[in-house]
Formats: structure tokens, C-alpha cells, sequence
């Protein structure tokens, strides 16, 4: 499935762009030194691989062609240890890359991961979340991959083609000019190839993505797949989709080893002039036979990188597609107003008590421009205070809960917590202040107790009593290690019942001054509600509560009751007189309950 923008998976980006390579540096800086020390040592490993046909060269034609045997010795010990020198240098070559790679990718994971925890819940709303899963491993290993494999490769094989290119040029000019000859068609194949392998690469990542998708949507639908016997269905899309991907690999492998047979016919090709030219220089004598054999062992390290050209095209490809995408999340605004801001001081003197907690004025929003959800919503809650809100679905109940803890921003109108802007309070203090039980309760593959208290230090110290107080200790005293047992993910395990009572009493641990309820028993079946509403009555005692509710069977007791319909708050009292009102909340309650029965 395409998404776009973000999520997009094609590869349809330059191989080199300067702007996202010198931010990705911006990573890279804080390695300087490392990264210092290997660009250091690669002179170094040049210089070993220059030097080997040369000592080749000396040997041949100060020893071997002289028949000098006892020559020899000096030369072979100091190949040897050019051989083992360069072992040894490519090692911690190969092992700074790899650990600065490393070390940059965790950074880079931990940077988009902070980053990812700050953004707006409306962003989220919006993005699948395979999305951001794959802007943290895949295309964070494609940056990983550039930098070990790509930029400083590159760099170190220029540095041995230009030494190349002043070895032969120094040695045998004339040799050296027309070996080159076969360079300019060499470049021209090579950039065709390149650009049609460009294409290619594009369509399998846009191959991978389809199928990813596939196998996520199936994998995380199997229940229903199952249940209604489309297996069948399911592995032909499947296997049409495997098998789309594998077509388009094939190109990718045509041009990979075309690419390579035509590099290493160009490479037999300029041997092939050297030994023609070259021999007729010998029998001339205007060239050594030690030199001949060095040009040739040249050529041969000299094809050795071009050969990598299209691996090395496909890396950089890749890693600036990974980069746009990254660094397209990295930009995404984050959550504003998480920093403390201190309260306005005010001149008048008004007790707390005269405050109401929460205060609804005049808020209006609209996810979408022109459908508004909320229309001028007035709505007051005081301490101690339990207000339910209810209505029809789509009338805008979950929408008062995001927007009072600004899971999104008001568009109009305000909120006051204790008669304070809620914009005006830092987000963690705001949050810290209320606790929210959704109506799907989410449970981490962790123990239970973690699951109540979030790892939360003041939290971890009132797990038992929390659990305790909304009859959860009852069934997590009878799990195989009782709190410190493991749930499965997204808590499987469990029961819905069970989970939603571990929600309540993860509310209870963090002690909030207001407790958000938003339709916390609308999935728990019947056998389950009376164990939740026990749970519910003990979690809501004595404290201050806004109820989202759908069953009106769980609003009776709170001490109001507003009715929203399309956005508007039309009705509130308690349960007897807004019955005896005959209004909207009249023929809700005999929808639920058949009141003409």
C-alpha cells in the first residue's frame, strides 16, 4: 500500500546530494577523531598496494632477469611484510568503520526514537506505523551501510586509482597513455548501465514495500483470516506479490553481470595492450620486463573498484533515499509547550474552592477544515466532582478527552485547569496531573507490575495497593509469578476484562488529580462487567472523574451528566431528572434499555 511522502519506500532519489549528506555529517562530527584516524590509515594501505608491483618490478628486473638469485631475498622479505602491513591496516580499517557505524546508527535510533515520543498524537493519527518502524532499523542500517561500505570506501578507492594512474604514468608513459585508451568507452558503458540499474533498484524497493505491506496486514489480520477461510485468497496475493519482487530482481541481476562481464572484458582488453605494446617496447628495449609485469598487476587493482561500481551506486542510492526519510521525520514538528512556563501572577485573591477544576469556554475543533467536531462547547468540572459525557458515536466525546490533554491543540475557544490556559502548563505537568483509561487498554510484553507502573519510581511504590483497591490482586495472584509474571504482547494472556482492570489500576498508581475515563467498559462483555464495574466504583471514589461513556448503565451514580449531540453540549443534570426531562438523553437511555417494553 502506498502512503506517500514519508513513508514512501521507492527509491527514486539521486545517488549524491550534497544538502542531506553534510546533515548526515552533522552525526558523524561528534566520531571526528575516529573517523580521523581511519581516513589516516588509508593512505597507508594505498601506499602497501602501490608498492607491491613496484617490488615485483625490482625483483624481476634487478634479480631475476640477471639471474642474481641471491637478490632476491630482500625484495620477497619486504613484500612480506608489505602484505602482512596491509592485513593489518585493512583490519582496523574495516573494524573503525564498522564500530563508528555502529555507534552512529544507535545514535541516530535513539535521536529518531526521543523524537518520535514528542510528536503530536495527530501525526500518529495519520502514519502507519511501519512506517516509523522502518526509519529506525532498515533505513538507519542503509546509513550504516554508507558510511562502512560506501563514502570511505569510495575515498580509498580514488586514492588507489589516482595512485595508480601516477605509478603507471611515472613508470612508462607512452605504456600508460594507451592503456588508457580503453577508459572513455569504459565510462560511457559504465553510465548506461548505471542509469538503467537506477530504475531497476527503484523497482524492487517499491516491490519490497508491497509485500512488506502485505505480509504486516496479513500477519497482524490473521484471526479474521482464519475465521472466514480466505488462507487461500491470501497466500495467491502473496505469492503474486513474492513473485513480482523476484521479477523485478531479475533486471537488477542482468545489469549487475553485464556490468561485470563488460568490466572484466575492458580489463582483459587493456592487458591485452599492454602485452602487445609493452612487448614490442621490450624487444625494442625501451622497456623492462619487471615493468611489464607491474603494469599488468596495476590493471588488475586498477578494475578491482569499477567492478564495485554498481554495489557501491546501489549503497549511496539507497542510503540517500534512507537520509530524505530520516531526516523528513527528524523535521516533523514536535509536541509544543513542554516546557515549564510559570503562571501569570494575578492581583486578586480567589480561593481554590471558587475555581472550577476544569473549565471548558467557548472550544470548537475540527480535525478536518470545515467539519467541525466540537461547536462552541462550554462544560465545567470541579473538584471531587464526577461529570459523564455521553451521546451518539461521532458526536465529539473523545475529542473533549484529546483536546484536554492536548493530544491535539485547540483551534478555538480555551481550556483552564484551575482557571490557568492548559497552553500556558508545561505538557509533562499537565499529564502528570490526569490519567487517562482508554477503551482498548494497551499492555507491554513486560511483568505486570511494570505494566501498572510504567517503571514509574513513586508508581512502583503503590502497585499492590492500587491493584488491590480495583480487585485486580485477585486474578494477578493466581499468574504463575503473580506481579513479576511477563505478559505476552500487547498482553494476550490476559483477559479483555483483566487488562482493563490492570488500566485502572495503572490510573490508581500515578495518584492523578483528575481521572479521564473514555468509554473504559464499551468493549468488556457482559460476563466481564460486572467484575469492571466493581473495579470502576472502587477507582472512582472520592476522586475527580470525567466519564466518556456509551453503556448509560455506567453513568447512573455520577454527580452530572452532559449530553452532546454533533458537537454541541445540549443537555446535562443528573440521571433521574434529565429521564424526566423526556429529552435527548431520554431516548438515548430507550434505545439501550427499551423503555417501551
Amino acid at each position: 500500500m502506498h502512503h506517500g511522502g514519508l513513508h514512501e519506500d521507492a527509491i527514486a532519489g539521486k545517488a549524491y546530494d550534497t544538502r542531506l549528506l553534510l546533515r548526515f555529517l552533522g552525526h558523524v562530527r561528534p566520531y571526528r577523531l575516529p573517523v580521523a584516524g581511519i581516513l589516516l590509515i588509508l593512505p597507508l594501505v594505498t601506499f602497501c598496494r602501490l608498492a607491491q608491483p613496484l617490488l615485483v618490478k625490482h625483483a624481476i628486473d634487478s634479480a631475476i632477469v640477471p639471474g642474481r638469485l641471491d637478490l632476491l631475498a630482500g625484495p620477497a622479505l619486504l613484500f612480506l611484510v608489505l602484505l602482512l602491513l596491509e592485513s593489518v591496516l585493512t583490519w582496523c580499517e574495516v573494524y573503525g568503520l564498522q564500530a563508528v557505524g555502529q555507534r552512529i546508527m544507535a545514535d541516530l535510533r535513539t535521536g529518531l526514537f526521543n523524537h518520535l515520543l514528542r510528536l503530536p498524537a495527530r501525526w500518529f493519527d495519520r502514519t502507519p506505523a511501519g512506517g516509523a518502524v522502518t526509519r529506525l532499523t532498515s533505513d538507519v542500517e542503509a546509513l550504516g551501510e554508507m558510511f562502512a561500505a560506501g563514502i570511505i570506501t569510495i575515498v580509498a578507492d580514488l586514492l588507489l586509482l589516482a595512485g595508480i594512474v601516477g605509478a603507471m604514468l611515472w613508470m612508462a608513459p607512452a605504456l600508460a597513455l594507451v592503456t588508457f585508451t580503453v577508459l572513455p568507452p569504459l565510462v560511457i558503458v559504465a553510465w548506461l548501465f548505471r542509469r538503467n540499474m537506477r530504475q531497476a533498484f527503484r523497482e524492487v524497493r517499491a516491490r519490497l514495500g508491497k509485500m512488506n505491506a502485505c505480509l504486516a496486514e496479513v500477519t497482524g489480520g490473521i484471526a479474521v483470516v482464519q475465521a472466514f477461510g480466505r488462507e487461500r485468497e491470501e497466500r495467491q496475493r502473496f505469492t503474486a506479490l513474492n513473485e513480482a519482487h523476484r521479477d523485478a530482481n531479475m533486471p537488477v541481476i542482468t545489469w549487475d553481470a553485464s556490468l561485470y562481464a563488460v568490466v572484466e572484458m575492458f580489463s582483459s582488453l587493456a592487458i591485452a595492450l599492454i602485452i602487445w605494446y609493452g612487448g614490442g617496447q621490450i624487444v625494442q628495449g625501451a622497456l623492462t620486463f619487471g615493468t611489464l609485469v607491474a603494469f599488468i598487476q596495476y590493471i588488475e587493482k586498477f578494475f578491482g573498484p569499477i567492478r564495485d561500481l554498481s554495489a557501491k551506486y546501489g549503497v549511496m542510492q539507497g542510503a540517500m533515499a534512507a537520509m530524505e526519510r530520516i531526516f523528513a521525520l527528524l523535521d516533523e514538528p514536535e509536541e509544543e509547550g513542554r516546557e515549564e512556563t510559570a503562571p501569570a501572577p494575578s492581583s486578586a485573591v480567589v480561593r481554590r474552592e471558587d475555581i472550577p477544576f476544569i473549565e471548558f469556554r467557548d472550544v470548537s475543533f475540527a480535525y478536518r477544515e470545515g467539519e467541525p467536531v466540537l461547536r462552541n462547547c462550554n462544560l465545567t468540572l470541579r473538584r471531587g466532582e464526577r461529570v459523564a459525557v455521553v451521546g451518539e458515536s461521532g458526536g465529539g466525546k473523545t475529542t473533549i478527552t484529546r483536546l484536554l490533554n492536548r493530544m491535539y491543540e485547540l483551534q478555538s475557544g480555551a481550556i483552564l485547569l484551575e482557571g490557568r490556559d492548559i497552553r500556558e502548563v508545561s505538557l509533562e505537568e499537565l499529564r502528570r496531573r490526569m490519567a487517562l483509561v482508554p477503551q482498548e487498554p494497551f499492555m507491554f510484553a513486560e511483568s505486570v507490575r511494570f505494566n501498572i507502573s510504567l517503571g514509574d519510581g513513586a508508581a512502583q511504590q503503590r502497585v499492590e495497593q492500587a491493584a488491590a483497591l480495583v480487585g485486580a490482586d485477585r486474578f494477578i495472584e493466581r499468574l504463575p509469578q503473580g506481579y513479576d509474571t511477563v505478559l505476552a504482547e500487547r498482553g494476550a494472556n490476559l483477559s479483555l476484562g483483566e487488562r482493563q482492570l490492570l488500566s485502572f489500576a495503572r490510573a490508581v498508581a500515578f495518584d492523578p488529580d483528575l481521572l479521564v475515563l473514555d468509554e473504559a467498559t464499551a468493549s468488556v462483555d457482559s460476563a466481564a462487567e460486572e467484575l469492571i464495574q466493581a473495579g470502576l466504583k472502587r477507582l472512582l471514589a472520592g476522586r475527580t472523574a470525567l466519564v466518556i461513556a456509551h453503556r448509560l448503565s455506567t453513568v447512573r451514580d455520577a454527580d452530572r451528566i452532559v449530553v452532546i449531540r454533533q458537537g454541541r453540549l445540549v443537555e446535562q443534570g443528573s440521571h433521574e431528572a434529565l429521564l424526566a426531562k423526556g429529552g435527548e438523553y431520554s431516548r438515548l437511555y430507550c434505545l439501550q434499555f427499551d423503555c417501551g417494553a
